[in-house]
């Protein structure tokens, strides 16, 4: 058993109401939603901080939960969802980001379906290959290093694993990324750790890298890593995005 929460935040610096933004005649938060139910999840909820967002989703057949404005991620969002309902803590809850129109449901599924079988882990998430030199390098994706028993030993926004002998003059003349791994943001949260990990402070790690799973590590709590069975689509954060999501659906 499991259960989606979509966090939905209306304002977006980069593309100002997103969630309700029309792709293909629907909003990009309808199409999200449809993703996560296809997952086959047991309870699939929305979770946002706006009234024109709860309106939305009527529209649609669907009762959004309305959530604290002072949230300062969707993590957060979740876990006062998770704790108005009461859900036990052992229970599993998947975030499901709400400017991914194109995850493919099987993610949803698989990154759940990890979390309970790695019983000793708090979080799980998933990644993929990288397939070029430039996606490596690139500090707008996020590289996570992957232990033997498929666990996560650290996540960044550098390239890693460095390969030293294969840039002997240094960053711009790196030749290799074989076994580099990107990180797909796509989260199972057993609900009690999730509880204790959005009651902490945020970490120095996670301050400095801009990564809050940085915070889970830096306080001990195991992340399990597997590799996606399907390779996600875009997510959409700009006018640019929007547009190209928009020709990929139609």
């Amino acid at each position: 058993m499991f259960r989606v929460v979509i966090p939905a935040r209306y304002d977006s610096t980069r593309l100002p109401g997103k969630p309700l933004r029309l792709i293909a005649g629907r909003t990009l938060l309808e199409h999200v939603y449809r993703a996560a139910v296809a997952s086959g999840a047991d309870e699939v909820r929305i979770a946002t901080d706006d009234e024109r967002v709860v309106a939305a989703c009527a529209g649609f057949g669907v009762r959004a939960d309305m959530t604290s404005q002072q949230h300062a991620s969707g993590t957060d969002r979740i876990a006062e969802l998770a704790a108005r309902l009461g859900w036990p803590e052992a229970d599993i809850v998947v975030n499901v980001q709400g400017d991914e129109p194109l995850l493919p449901a099987a993610l949803v599924r698989q990154v759940a379906e990890l979390l309970d079988s790695h019983r000793d882990a708090g979080i799980a998430t998933l990644a993929t290959p990288i397939e070029t030199l430039a996606e490596f390098l690139d500090p707008n994706v996020v590289k996570v290093a992957v232990g033997r028993l498929g666990l996560a030993l650290y996540f960044s926004r550098a390239p890693i694993p460095w390969s030293r002998d294969g840039a002997p003059q240094g960053l711009a003349s790196q030749s290799h990324f074989a076994g580099a791994l990107r990180h797909v943001g796509l989260y199972a949260y057993r609900v009690g750790v999730l509880k204790r990990l959005t009651a902490m402070a945020p970490s120095a790690l996670e301050q400095s890298e801009k990564l809050e799973q940085l915070r889970a590590l830096d306080n001990g709590i195991t992340i399990a890593v597997g590799l996606a069975r399907e390779r996600p689509g875009p997510g959409v954060d700009t006018e640019e995005d929007l547009a190209m999501v928009a020709r990929l659906l139609t």
